[in-house]
């Protein structure tokens, strides 16, 4: 068994206990009461339900760290060096549509640098999860991104305009945090996206960089309209090069 710090062990406990409420509502969608938010964003009781019980498990022992959330946004505690980054349903539209792809989202920012992520898939029970200088985790098994290196032989993930790019193999998946997670892990071996949120990448990117991986262009300052390229180190150039233009 791995050693973890006691921020990562309360993310794990949370994300457990909030999986309960999404499994529970999984596969009954159309019951769910939503109200579109956005293009291809929703919200659901359910995303707002695990939001609250995220936000309440996290507090229960570090009651003056801030919050940044995408469903209430910013929460201002007396500690606003440390910051819990919440995605509590990465992959809404997807849980909508009873498409089992999901994850919920947890990391910890430290005075401007992200210490610990968490990606938690409850649907198939696979618990991604990172600490700065202490690797990447699925489930207890250590983590390393792929080392293939002919772009031929790649599988990338991005969002819809990415499937443009013809001359590389393309997999959209609707989840950008497992994406990142699949990057880690060496299922993915690159992973692209403009315009994104911090919540949706904050843990994926530490997954990345902890398994080894490169992550370029992520500012992590600008919450809402990030660029991020993400891949192992042996095929970050190429992916680079065939993105001059997206």
């Amino acid at each position: 068994m791995i050693s973890i710090s006691s921020n990562l062990n309360i993310m794990i406990k949370a994300a457990e206990k909030a999986s309960k409420s999404v499994i529970r509502d999984f596969g009954e969608v159309e019951k769910l009461q939503v109200s579109k938010k956005g293009p291809r964003d929703f919200v659901t009781k359910t995303d707002k339900h695990v939001e609250k019980i995220l936000i309440e498990e996290l507090s229960k022992t570090k009651k003056n760290y801030s919050f940044l959330s995408e469903e209430v946004g910013s929460i201002e505690n007396k500690d606003k060096d440390n910051i819990w980054i919440i995605d509590p349903i990465d992959g809404t539209t997807n849980f909508l549509h009873g498409i089992p792809h999901f994850a919920i989202c947890i990391a910890l920012e430290s005075k401007k640098e992200i210490i610990s992520g968490l990606i938690y898939d409850p649907i198939k029970d696979e618990m991604f999860y990172a600490e700065k200088n202490k690797g990447a985790y699925l489930n207890n098994q250590r983590l390393r991104v792929s080392n293939k290196n002919l772009i031929d032989e790649c599988l990338f993930s991005s969002n819809h305009e990415g499937v443009k790019f013809s001359n590389l193999n393309m997999r959209y998946s609707g989840c950008a945090a497992l994406d990142l997670a699949y990057v880690a892990s060496g299922r993915l071996d690159g992973f692209f996206h403009n315009k994104i949120n911090i919540w949706d990448v904050a843990a994926g990117a530490l997954l990345v960089e902890e398994a080894g991986g490169i992550v370029n262009d992520l500012d992590k300052f600008d919450h809402n309209n990030i660029d991020i390229r993400a891949s192992s180190g042996a095929i970050n150039d190429k992916m680079l090069e065939n993105l001059k233009n997206f």
